[in-house]
């Protein structure tokens, strides 16, 4: 990922130094065209630095132009006198592996020909570090959201929304259409993946083309968004963004999070309630300052359901890799990685922007200096102070009320009461066994030997231990009074037992995991030099990205806002990225879910709407969608709706041919940039899990609660489980879940260091930090786990069971049930006949098995390996018929196919 990031950066300077080059030389401007090369290149030496290298400055074209030690950098229309341009041509500068491409080089030379001009008078000095020109501030993404009208249209352009309308309007100039409306059952199984990830029953697909209603699409549609499966669905696409994990990471422990679900949890139940996504956002970030609790009050804040899930929200900001509970050589280390990560969370999920790449040195691309990068981190040092941090232990807080705590009490002063009482039993019982025992020796043996029992045993002689040790029938402790006294050691177990008893009554003891400040502790944050936090520089306040401001000053927020108890910090920045004067935010959420419903954002880089990131394909739709999402108080199902009865969405996605020809578009607009077909997507890895599951029959729809546990099977796969192991070789032990293993893929555990095979085959991401963009691969991997995992097979043998219960044991019947819940359609007339000549030669081929198995019986020691699995222990399973197995190879083909593995 990190090579094609590079690659695809590199690409695009190229590129875009090449579309530079082609301008007239008289276009070309030093703020434009040239100062870009040189600040991603030479400023970090030559510029941003407190002293620059060899004297030169190469921030303003006059500095250029006076040039350091070496003289003057460029000459004015004598490009072959330059020394900048010699130094780059050659390669000996900038010093590092990067060198500038000839594209780049070639507009330098052609700028200092033209007379290397500026596009206005020089500002007569500039405050040291980035400065920010009035070219960066243009850049798109930082322009105020403007609703521009909805173009104009005609009957015949098909327009259901206003989307439909931005799209028409920039089809025209291709002289292209929309294709014709999916037909109703593509649309029901479209519908039903993209809002709840799940395939559509029959009887679902039954009702709904019996339905007359002409808005029995659109109520279909309202349905779903009502749905607590469409909670599950969609808030798996934002605890992509969050990089949600059920572990630390971070170390080689990767020590699992035991209540990260509780975020999880609420991140579902605020989809599902459509809970406003600026609210939903400012829980996350500041949750307990929304509350008013601090960590000194947080646990008085828990007993109000309300300010409880504000406090559970603020997981959000704990779902970074965190090593600092130990097992990393340099904690300090541990702590600011923690930090910084968390920034890149944020800033990527919801600025859109690299920020992190300010960290060490001002942002080679963006206008983002290193100031503000450390503004950012000031907002969140309050909490997570790195000198004076807490683990993750020491960020869970208790769940327990006061009555809990006063049973508990109550619970432990009977179970101590209880202890003390066998503690009395036990000495009694071993001193009567000592005293007999001692009985058998001779006086003065016997004084001796109960002399040394009697002495603590640090404090015994060498000649009582040899004693002792020549004795060892007296040596009585716990351990061994059975053996002088069965019934007292029966008694001591029924004390136990008893004592276990009693502390079982105790209320069990839940946790949150949270996000608080400490009162009183507001750290000062100092830039880094390189992003050393050995090397701590100026004390940087709180704040906002400076080029979203007019005046390119950041906000700063206040130390301390009165009344809450905490710095306030995350609340006003929460606040600032939810308000009018952020422009970011709403286009980056807004640009998402266009990306889960089409498979690319109308920005393709979701995560990077600077400089290097894509430009948006149709601007004006995207600022009319953002702030259309604002004025319907940030709701995403508000959103949903609009999309999804547009006729873009509802289009069919492989356009049929025209008249024996390709369709027009496919020559126009092979990429379909234009949207006029509805893209084919491949399920994502949650989805094609849960359908298997669905279909099957053993979809488990409990929701919430603990995650399902994962293990490595006996190759080393990760599959769903108890990881416990027993014998020499630690072989697996396969633990009954009851159930809990056919959960969605959401509630299944996000182990860092053990991401389940079956979802990371389908490009299910990895959470080392947190997923901006999945990607969908086709690959062998896949083919091979659909054709050998366990997972597939045990479904498709449930598959099987399924269609013949439903259907009865008339193969057409079990074929056309099957294909009605694998692919929400009847089988044709040619499908039909292809599954029955499947079965037949399946089972023919089968039995020829079976029949050459007991012509040619076993050799004695392979006799014993069918009676007996050597893996497991487990008896061999019994013969399975033919026709079953058949049918089982029938379905798992029907799983295995692109009709439903992808949606049209």
């Amino acid at each position: 990922m990190l090579a094609l990031a590079i690659a695809l950066t590199l690409i695009r300077g190229v590129a875009a130094a090449e579309s530079a080059s082609k301008a007239p030389a008289s276009a070309l401007t030093f703020e434009k065209h040239i100062r870009p090369i040189l600040k991603a290149n030479c400023f970090d030496c030559h510029g941003e630095a407190d002293k620059p290298k060899g004297g030169l400055d190469l921030r303003l074209r006059r500095w250029l132009v006076a040039g350091g030690e070496s003289g003057p950098a460029i000459i004015p229309g004598k490009p072959e006198r330059s020394h900048l341009l010699e130094l780059v041509r050659s390669g000996e500068m900038p010093k590092r592996e990067k060198k500038l491409t000839p594209a780049e080089v070639q507009l330098i030379e052609k700028w200092i020909a033209a007379g290397a001009k500026t596009a206005r008078p020089e500002p007569t000095e500039l405050p040291r570090g980035m400065s920010i020109t009035e070219e960066e501030r243009q850049h798109w993404a930082f322009q105020p959201i403007r609703r521009s009208a909805v173009p104009p249209f005609k009957p015949k352009d098909r327009v259901r929304t206003p989307i439909d309308a931005f799209l028409v309007a920039a089809m025209k100039a291709k002289r292209l259409t929309f294709s014709p409306e999916a037909d109703r059952v593509t649309l029901l199984r479209r519908a039903w993946l993209d809002l709840l990830g799940l395939p559509p029953s029959p009887a679902v697909v039954a009702r709904f083309l019996a339905d007359p209603a002409p808005n029995a699409y659109e109520q279909m549609i309202d349905e779903l968004l009502d749905s607590p499966r469409y909670g599950e669905r969609w808030g798996r696409h934002w605890l992509d963004a969050a990089g949600y994990a059920d572990s630390d990471g971070a170390t080689a422990e990767d020590t699992p999070r035991a209540y990260a679900y509780k975020y999880r949890d609420y991140v579902i139940r605020a989809f599902n309630s459509d809970k406003p996504f600026d609210e939903f956002l400012i829980e996350q970030l500041a949750g307990d300052e929304v509350a008013g609790a601090s960590q000194a009050n947080a646990q008085a804040m828990l007993q109000d359901p309300m300010s409880l899930d504000r406090l559970v929200a603020t997981g959000y900001l704990r779902m970074g890799p965190d090593g600092t509970s130990g097992g990393v050589p340099d904690l300090d280390a541990a702590r600011n990685q923690v930090v910084s990560d968390t920034v890149k969370i944020v800033s990527s999920s919801l600025l859109g922007l690299t920020v992190g790449c300010a960290q060490c040195h001002d942002h080679r691309y963006d206008p983002i200096p290193q100031r503000d990068y450390y503004r950012l981190r000031a907002v969140l040092e309050p909490a997570y102070n790195w000198k004076s941090w807490r683990n993750p232990a020491e960020r869970l807080i208790s769940l327990y009320t006061d009555a809990d705590r006063a049973k508990a009490g109550a619970v432990e002063a009977e179970a101590r009461k209880l202890a003390e009482e066998r503690r009395g039993q036990e000495k009694k019982y071993i001193s009567a066994a000592l005293e007999k025992e001692l009985e058998k020796f001779d006086e003065p043996m016997r004084s001796k030997l109960k002399t040394a029992c009697d002495t603590p045993a640090d404090k015994r002689t060498p000649e009582q231990n040899a004693l002792l040790k020549e004795n060892p029938s007296v040596n009585i402790n716990p351990g061994v009074l059975y053996q002088y006294n069965q019934k007292a050691a029966d008694d001591l177990k029924a004390m136990d037992a008893k004592i276990t008893e009693v502390r079982g009554r105790r209320p069990p003891e839940d946790f949150v995991s949270v996000l608080t400040e400490v009162p009183g502790q507001i750290p000062v944050t100092h830039l880094f030099h390189r992003g050393d936090f050995h090397q701590p520089g100026e004390a940087v306040p709180p704040g906002t990205l400076s080029v979203l401001n007019a005046d390119g000053r950041p906000m700063i927020f206040p130390d301390h806002e009165t009344g809450l108890g905490t710095s306030g910090r995350r609340l006003a920045f929460a606040r600032w990225l939810v308000g009018e004067s952020n422009p970011l935010t709403a286009r980056v959420l807004v640009n998402r879910v266009w990306m889960e419903h089409f498979g690319r954002g109308l920005v393709r880089t979701p995560a990077d709407f600077g400089v290097m990131g894509e430009k948006p394909t149709h601007p004006e739709l995207l600022d009319w969608l953002a702030q259309e999402f604002v004025a319907q108080g940030w709701s995403i199902k508000h959103l949903h709706r609009l999309i999804m009865t547009s006729t873009v969405y509802r289009q069919r996605a492989v356009p049929g041919s025209q008249g024996g020809r390709p369709p027009v578009g496919s020559a126009v607009d092979p990429d379909n940039h234009y949207y006029w077909h509805k893209p084919v997507q491949r399920l994502d890895a949650e989805t094609i899990r849960d359908s298997i599951l669905a279909v099957s029959g053993a979809l488990n729809t409990k929701m919430f609660g603990p995650p399902v546990p994962v293990r490595p099977d006996v190759t080393g796969q990760i599959i769903v489980g108890v990881d416990k192991t027993e014998g020499d070789n630690k072989m697996p032990v396969d633990v009954p879940l009851q159930g809990e293993e056919f959960r969605r893929s959401v509630y299944v555990q996000v182990r860092r260091s053990r991401p389940l095979a079956m979802l990371t085959t389908f490009d299910g991401p990895v959470m080392e930090l947190n997923c901006e963009r999945r990607q969908s691969s086709t690959v062998a991997p896949q083919a091979l786990m659909l054709m050998n995992s366990q997972f597939l097979l045990d479904q498709a043998a449930k598959f099987a069971e399924r269609a013949r219960s439903e259907a009865g044991t008339e193969p057409a019947h079990q074929i056309q049930r099957a294909w009605q819940l694998a692919f929400s359609r009847p089988p044709s007339a040619q499908e039909i006949l292809q599954a029955e000549s499947f079965l037949a030669r399946q089972i023919d081929y089968l039995r020829a098995q079976e029949q050459s198995a007991v012509a040619q019986p076993p050799k004695e020691p392979e006799q014993a390996k069918a009676k007996m699995d050597r893996k497991d222990g487990k008896p061999a399973p019994a013969r399975i018929p033919a026709e079953t197995q058949a049918l089982r190879n029938l379905c798992q083909a029907l799983l295995s196919a692109n009709e439903f593995l992808y949606v049209d």
